[in-house]
């Protein structure tokens, strides 16, 4: 049974790198680079449910990258991709939340905007719609509402 609970996204593993950062701090876009992929074709993983987008896509099993988030409350929250293939993004809102998207961002590459986030931890994973992996660039940036 472990083995299995290993083999989909779970927001409880160590993610690759951690950030805390407030509404102001992403005020002024933010990049992080990453090699997007993952082993773990998203629909089989009965514990990842986004309410979102259904595509394919296939994701590491720790996040890429977690943030604590704090003094959200003013902010809308724009997270997207820049990749060299078909990015995907899958994440985990403080609210427990899953969110999935693949092409919003234009270019075949992933965005998703959280009008309302909570303070709290996001866990976010960067995927490719298509199993394989390439160079990406998380980007992060916060607006007024």
């Amino acid at each position: 049974m472990g083995t299995a609970a290993q083999a989909c996204p779970d927001y409880n593993l160590s993610p690759g790198e951690s950030y805390r950062a407030s509404g102001a701090d992403l005020y002024q876009q933010r990049f992080f680079d990453v090699i997007a992929g993952g082993q773990n074709y998203i629909w089989n993983c009965p514990n990842v449910r986004p309410g979102t987008d259904t595509g394919a896509g296939f994701f590491p099993s720790a996040p890429d990258f977690s943030f604590d988030l704090a003094k959200m409350g003013r902010y809308e929250l724009v997270i997207s991709v820049v990749s060299e293939c078909d990015a995907a993004l899958l994440i985990n809102t403080a609210s427990a939340n899953w969110y999935y998207d693949d092409d919003d961002n234009g270019n075949l590459d992933p965005r998703i905007v959280l009008t309302r986030p909570n303070d709290g931890r996001i866990d976010m994973w960067i995927g490719t719609y298509d199993g394989e992996y390439c160079n990406a660039r998380l980007e992060l940036e916060t607006f007024d509402r």
